[in-house]
């Protein structure tokens, strides 16, 4: 598939699974069989925000993932740092001049020694422009085992420019497409009354568009503030309109007025 037919593609992605299922084996073609996509709205000068309002796709094992995210180490990951302060693409070679000239903190260390007992040893990893100080989007690119710092710098020479564009285009996508994250995810009812409530609708007004009585509207506002951790309705409907959660056509009838 020639670039430009891959870039239709996906742009034409109809959900977060279709566009993964086919980045993951395209990236895999260049030698980078491994992949974490990561983004959050909520970032601070200290903080990448909560977890659970993270955007996070990878195809690493399962006994990498757990470690990595679980024990926190992506937030002490060198390439991570760069990715926060940084845009554009890097070759992870920056990694041992910084361990040649004695420039890692404790906590790096102990990320590289874990990325190399997982034989995460090589590849690059691109960090996307960002319209807000508080959105921060990245993609590490993991070369193959069996391919060197080396190998992958060589063949970014030759097809760097179109990987970067590939995948500047599937962040893009992905931030159009709903996602719902570790939580739970809403349910019809619960989305329509969020809609409701965005279009400015009392409870009393949703209850008789919806054909339910107020304490029904109130308990599906109250399970979506639980199953997107707000405390109130508009931060619920805020919040799931950052996810792409209201107001996507799904295949379905939607309760667009």
């Amino acid at each position: 598939m020639t670039t430009m037919r891959y870039l239709e593609a996906l742009t034409n992605a109809r959900s977060i699974e279709e566009l993964w299922d086919m980045h993951c084996p395209k990236m895999a073609s260049y030698g980078f069989d491994r992949l974490i996509y990561g983004f959050t709205r909520y970032r601070t000068e200290n903080s990448l925000g909560n977890p659970e309002d993270f955007v996070v796709l990878s195809n690493h094992s399962p006994a990498y993932t757990d470690v990595f995210f679980n024990e926190r180490l992506y937030f002490h990951a060198p390439m991570t740092q760069w990715a926060i302060q940084n845009e554009g693409a890097c070759s992870w070679r920056v990694l041992a001049e910084r361990v040649r000239l004695n420039e890692l903190t404790e906590e790096e260390r102990k990320v590289i020694a874990f990325n190399l007992s997982q034989k995460v040893h090589a590849g690059y990893t691109i960090s996307f422009k960002s319209l807000s100080q508080r959105n921060k989007g990245a993609i590490a690119l993991t070369a193959a085992p069996d391919i060197s710092q080396d190998q992958i710098d060589a063949m970014w020479e030759k097809h760097g420019q179109d990987i970067i564009v590939m995948n500047n285009v599937a962040h893009l996508k992905i931030l159009t497409l709903p996602y719902s994250g570790l939580g739970r995810p809403l349910t019809k009812r619960q989305i329509e009354a969020l809609e409701w409530v965005g279009d400015g609708k009392t409870t009393q007004d949703i209850a008789m568009l919806m054909g339910l009585t107020p304490a029904t509207v109130e308990k599906h506002l109250r399970l979506a503030r639980e199953a997107l951790s707000v405390e109130t309705s508009a931060q619920a409907v805020l919040k799931a309109a950052f996810r792409n959660q209201m107001f996507v056509f799904d295949g379905q009838t939607t309760s667009l007025p």
